[in-house]
């Protein structure tokens, strides 16, 4: 026998912590108790005993050092600290309490709970054994009464009806802890404990989805951890596209309300230049046409149509960006709008709710709405209210037109390129060296002649034409058929015999040419009807339609006519006697003598 070793008889299991002639200083191993002198007599029928056997009786793992993480080997070290000073005088029993008493009141912890900590080093003489336990997230660690928990938050508390902690516990009691007829059971969680449970074990990300929705998440409670635009717009050539409605009511020409306009933008998302606009009563494709095209006019005629006078550094922007980012909105989804794609442009659609993404576009529609707002109140500008009960009519305030309110749209714009400080600017070494001022206009000049500017130079017409929806014609010999519709073009004799199916670009606000898209080169065709010249797809649809209507609504007469003939026919045969005779010689004679009687037939009838 030596210090540290473990003895064993029967169920007690010991380990000897002191050596003297007459007595032994020991541990119980199995009840945890503090050591105490025993006569070393008693231990003769003691045999010895290994740490596998010690774990396997008390049915516990020392876990090795290395497995442990930062927060249990902290935990670790801390209780050992407690009970180091205690060791020295271990087999002094005097001096032990004494310095247990010391570090308890010292520390502000209970005599006890000191005590424990020794005990435990003491029996397994390994420091690891002083770590916190891990928790782990098992059914198996869970009692019967959590998982009844677990599984009414569940199903009443995280949910979109959004009751409350009480009512998911009431329910939770009427579900799990009720008899046959309904009454409570005498053992059952109280609330205390199931709000516990509930403290210990949500999570803020379950919480808001589960009872907001998942959109709802995105939009308002989801971490902006993003580096933001800059991550992906390292230089000029990313536009950044969206609408807005404005918060203005217009009116027109005649003083009748209009409504609220529509203002779609596209904004450099490294500069953050508005490099196109376009103000319209409607969205879509309509409005993103509108705002392609000015994209790439010469703003300095532009404004002139408005009669303001701009530099042309002010606003030098005629191409299209080279990246353009977009949300979910259906006008950007369209085909329509992905037909861009073939003039070298790619098209980014960003997911649902993610706003901070074309953070730059939503910037400008802050900003310029704020410009003209403070300075049209009274004039039709909607105030936060407006939705409110009793709040104030602000339709009845209306008093601009759209031209008038887009010639404040377009000075807010200038402020917005050339006076407004970018503020965040990213500025770099290169940036700074050149003395770029912090205005939009001025990044963006400076950007166009750096590396890695990516602009696209393009025409009003190609542009226009590569807009233009798209459909399938088929050729016949009466021409291409496109819409129901008959077009015609020199040169296509041999496609008007053979068929064939092509792809036409059409416009449908007027159907007087089609484009045939023929090796990427758009061929014009015009059309046959001419009584369908300058008018829109709709109209000639309805007109289409109602042909189609008068033409059915005749059916029945004309079914009805064709009986009636038939039954005419009929009878006249009847009439006609049956088994003559017909003799087939002197035809020509016959023949003139019935000629020479319907001349006097026709005679007689003249002079009458």
């Amino acid at each position: 026998m030596k210090k540290h070793d473990l003895l064993k008889d029967g169920n007690n299991i010991i380990r000897v912590l002191e050596i003297r002639p007459d007595k032994i200083l020991i541990i119980d191993c199995v009840k945890r108790t503090m050591p105490v002198w025993v006569a070393s007599s008693v231990l003769d029928a003691f045999s010895e005993c290994t740490a596998e056997v010690l774990n396997e009786a008390m049915n516990f793992t020392v876990t090795d050092i290395e497995n442990l993480n930062p927060d249990q080997k902290r935990t670790m070290y801390d209780r050992y600290t407690l009970i180091a000073p205690i060791l020295p005088f271990i087999a002094d029993e005097r001096m032990r309490s004494k310095v247990i008493s010391s570090i308890a009141t010292e520390h502000n912890i209970s005599k006890q709970t000191v005590r424990n900590y020794l005990c435990l080093y003491l029996v397994y003489m390994n420091i690891t054994v002083l770590a916190s336990k891990q928790r782990l997230d098992d059914d198996a660690e869970l009692t019967q009464d959590e998982k009844n928990i677990r599984w009414a938050l569940n199903k009443f508390f995280y949910t979109t009806k959004k009751q409350s902690l009480m009512t998911a516990y009431t329910m939770m009691l009427k579900e799990k802890y009720c008899n046959g007829i309904g009454v409570l059971t005498d053992k059952y969680p109280s609330f205390y404990q199931f709000r516990y449970f509930y403290r210990k074990t949500k999570k803020m990300q379950n919480f808001y989805i589960s009872r907001n929705g998942l959109k709802n998440y995105q939009r308002n409670n989801r971490p902006l951890i993003g580096d933001g635009i800059q991550s992906f717009a390292p230089a000029i050539g990313v536009g950044m596209l969206d609408s807005t409605v404005c918060d203005i009511y217009l009116i027109n020409d005649t003083g009748s309300l209009v409504g609220r306009p529509i203002l779609t933008a596209c904004i450099d998302a490294y500069s953050g230049l508005c490099c196109g606009y376009v103000l319209s009563w409607m969205g879509g494709v309509y409005s993103l046409r509108g705002l392609m095209l000015n994209i790439i006019a010469d703003k300095v005629d532009w404004c002139k149509q408005f009669g303001i006078s701009i530099n042309a550094e002010d606003w030098s922007c005629d191409k299209l960006p080279a990246t353009m980012v977009t949300d979910m909105g259906s006008e950007y989804k369209s085909e329509n709008f992905e037909q861009i794609a073939e003039l070298g442009v790619k098209v980014i659609n960003l997911p649902s709710y993610r706003p901070e993404l074309k953070g730059m576009v939503e910037k400008f529609f802050d900003v310029v709405q704020s410009t003209y707002k403070k300075h049209l109140k009274g004039k039709g500008v909607i105030e936060p209210d407006y939705q409110e009960r009793g709040a104030h009519d602000y339709r009845k305030d209306a008093c601009l037109t759209m031209v008038d309110f887009e010639e404040i749209i377009l000075h807010c714009i200038i402020y917005y390129n050339s006076q407004r400080i970018v503020e965040n600017f990213p500025y770099t070494e290169a940036l700074i060296a050149e003395n770029v001022k912090p205005y939009a206009s001025c990044i963006w000049n400076w950007g166009k002649s750096q590396m890695g500017a990516n602009l696209i130079e393009v025409g009003a017409k190609e542009l226009i034409l590569t807009l233009l929806p798209r459909t399938t014609g088929k050729f016949s010999r009466f021409g291409l058929k496109v819409n129901k519709m008959r077009y015609h073009c020199d040169g296509y004799t041999e496609q008007y015999l053979n068929g064939g199916e092509v792809t036409i670009a059409y416009n449908p606000e007027d159907v007087t040419f089609v484009w045939l898209l023929e090796n990427e080169i758009y061929i014009k065709f015009t059309i046959i009807e001419s009584r369908f010249e300058g008018k829109d797809l709709t109209a000639v649809q309805s007109l289409q339609t109602a042909q189609r209507s008068i033409t059915k609504g005749s059916n029945q007469d004309n079914l009805q006519a064709q009986i009636k003939l038939a039954r005419h026919i009929e009878t006249i045969v009847d009439n006609v006697g049956e088994g003559i005779d017909v003799s087939i010689k002197n035809i020509r004679d016959n023949r003139k003598r019935e000629q020479s009687k319907q001349h006097r037939d026709y005679m007689k009838g003249a002079q009458s």
